[in-house]
């Protein structure tokens, strides 16, 4: 092999190297915030492991990030298992899906309250009625 070509070995691996080492971070966070959400919600983290599911590419503030989908397993009395799911970018997470609480971001959250407030007060109730049989429709 030449010279090059080791270099080109050498680079390939460190880069191998370095994509572990961040992913491993990046599951530890996820990690620490699975726990911390579980004892938010008052629901054992099973088997102390996430698990990476999913990345995708997702818009936030005009930038596109990538977004990793970490699924855990919880349990809400101990003899049952459900399926828990954390996203996150970088470190912060950005959704939580857990088994009867649906969690999504804070833009969401504020998104569907307004939306919510607007439909409540345009809403005229009607009620059914008889309409004398000469009165016009109009």
């Amino acid at each position: 092999m030449s010279d090059i070509e080791d270099m080109l070995l050498l680079l390939v691996l460190c880069a191998i190297v370095i994509l572990w080492l961040k992913l491993t971070s990046a599951r530890e966070h996820a990690m620490s915030e699975a726990r911390a959400q579980c004892e938010r919600y008052g629901l054992q983290l099973l088997d102390e492991s996430v698990g990476l599911r999913a990345v995708r590419i997702r818009r936030v503030d005009g930038l596109r990030r990538i977004e990793r989908g970490y699924s855990f397993e919880v349990s809400t009395d101990g003899d049952d298992r459900a399926q828990g799911r954390l996203w996150m970018i970088g470190s912060s997470m950005t959704d939580l899906s857990l088994p009867t609480i649906e969690v999504t971001s804070t833009e969401s959250i504020v998104a569907e309250a307004l939306a919510k407030a607007k439909a409540s007060s345009n809403v005229v109730q009607l009620h059914p009625g008889r309409r004398p049989p000469d009165e016009p429709l109009h």
